[in-house]
């Protein structure tokens, strides 16, 4: 039986796992079932500039909201969440600081089709998995 204080802990992460976990399955479903679409939409991203800045702010925000209310190391599933909000610290980071790299290495990165399929797969799981534990009782 789970005590009421590890059961206060988990709403955050099962709240942010709602949240992350289904925009994460879409998004890899995007890169492995339409291909074409998502080559596309990366490289008119990466060639501009305004949008590459705009989506660094974003992802800047959404890291900095996930860590300030859940940066738990604990460990279990929950760690997921923390790596991914400090993953998006850094990735909007680089988008508005560098933005030169996150195109070079974005062009380099997905120039492999293997590349974006493998990437959708791996976004498509651990997506389906934070959904399953957000949405499961």
């Amino acid at each position: 039986m789970m005590s009421m204080a590890a059961q206060t802990q988990n709403i955050p992460s099962k709240f942010i796992a709602r949240l992350v976990g289904p925009v994460m399955v879409v998004a890899g479903a995007t890169f492995v079932f339409n291909r074409e679409a998502s080559r596309a939409i990366i490289e008119d991203f990466l060639d501009g500039p305004a949008a590459l800045y705009l989506a660094g702010v974003l992802t800047l925000l959404t890291g900095l909201a996930i860590v300030n209310v859940h940066n738990s190391w604990a460990g279990g599933w929950p760690l997921i969440i923390t790596v991914f909000g400090w993953l998006a610290i850094v990735g909007g980071t680089l988008r508005m600081a560098v933005p030169q790299l996150v195109e070079a290495v974005g062009a380099d990165f997905y120039a492999q089709p293997a590349v974006t399929i493998t990437f959708g797969v791996i976004i498509l799981i651990v997506g389906a998995f934070l959904s399953f534990k957000g949405y499961s009782v």
